[in-house]
């Protein structure tokens, strides 16, 4: 492994942003912090492209969608109103894992 992946890696763990082991998914990473998910992809032995996060529920991935002023998460079959905790909180995972990634 080569140094600059190694301090994107580290730089990920210390935003305590996680890896998602073990997928089979063989295009994409997944990344992963409380409840909010983003793929990855797979590029050159690296990083390329980093997608836009969701929440992971029972139900599957949601989207986070604005009606107006309004966030919903959007999934397959289902919808749940976003609190601004949440909005907050996908909001920083998102910036934390492109800053780590950079």
């Amino acid at each position: 492994m080569d140094a600059g992946l190694l301090a994107k890696l580290e730089r990920v763990l210390a935003a305590r942003i996680e890896l998602v082991p073990d997928l089979k998914i063989t295009t994409h990473y997944v990344f992963a912090r409380d409840g909010f998910a983003s793929l990855v992809e797979k590029r050159d032995g690296g990083f390329g492209n980093v997608g836009t996060p969701g929440m992971v529920t029972a139900q599957g991935f949601a989207a986070l969608l604005w009606r107006g002023k309004t966030g919903v998460f959007v999934g397959r079959g289902f919808e749940v109103f976003a609190t601004d905790e949440q909005v907050t909180a996908i909001r920083a995972f998102d910036r934390d894992l492109n800053e780590a990634l950079k």
